[in-house]
């Protein structure tokens, strides 16, 4: 028998003055991004950096790599870029090529990042909330929406390393509903994540919808519950009309 959604409150539109979003999973698949992202980097370092290509020829390697910059460096543990830049250098370094490449290897990457694919409705869901309230993005990650070309439609954008600090941490969605100019009990968070999303938004006294695309049970061991729960962005802006 599948698993049933815990009973929730019931949405108050009404209450409603902003909106943070999630960007990651919510307004584009991340993982095709990212492998995307990484084959480049790879194609980067075969023509700049073949040592370093031929020691770490496969995404696997270089995510090894990256665990051991974390393990190192705990004040990038919130800097996604700094953990991949590090990391890059790390691998140069151990391959006994120029780590000074880091840079222009990480810009490179950095740049393919950028290159989303957006889910089909979420031009239409951003033109949406973004004529009816601030929109503010709340991510941990290191997308720039300005760079992807869809930073008109947000009144600011944060990032956990901005912040300081990562969802679930309430923080950074009270910053979030700050940035909005409204109190976090009038900011709806819109996410994909159970637990950085609803868990984050749910503890910094906001409403919150979850965004479950591929009709996932909510976690049975979460006691929190979303206020709405919809399979796209489209039906999300089906519900505030």
């Amino acid at each position: 028998m599948p698993t049933r959604l815990p009973s929730r409150a019931a949405l108050d539109v009404a209450r409603i003055r902003a909106i943070t979003l999630d960007l990651d999973d919510t307004l584009w698949p991340v993982w095709p991004t990212i492998e995307r992202a990484e084959g480049a980097l790879a194609g980067w370092l075969a023509t700049h950096a073949p040592a370093t290509a031929a020691m770490f020829g496969d995404a696997q390697a270089l995510r090894a790599v990256r665990a051991q910059v974390e393990a190192q460096r705990p004040d990038l543990r919130h800097d996604l870029s700094g953990l991949r830049r590090e990391s890059i250098r790390l691998a140069l370094t151990q391959a006994g090529d120029d780590p000074l490449l880091a840079r222009p290897a990480f810009d490179f990457f950095f740049a393919e990042r950028q290159r989303v694919d957006l889910f089909d409705d979420a031009l239409a869901a951003l033109d949406f909330l973004a004529a009816r309230y601030p929109v503010v993005a709340v991510s941990n990650g290191n997308a720039d929406v300005h760079r992807i070309g869809i930073g008109r439609y947000f009144k600011a954008s944060l990032s956990a390393t901005q912040v300081g600090i990562a969802k679930p941490d309430a923080r950074i969605f009270h910053a979030g509903a700050q940035a909005a100019g409204a109190a976090p009990g009038e900011v709806l968070h819109v996410g994909d994540d159970p637990h950085l999303d609803g868990t984050g938004a749910l503890a910094a006294g906001m409403q919150m919808a979850w965004i479950n695309r591929a009709g996932a049970p909510w976690p049975q061991d979460d006691a929190r519950r979303p206020h709405a729960v919809v399979r796209d962005l489209k039906a999300l802006c089906g519900l505030l009309q």
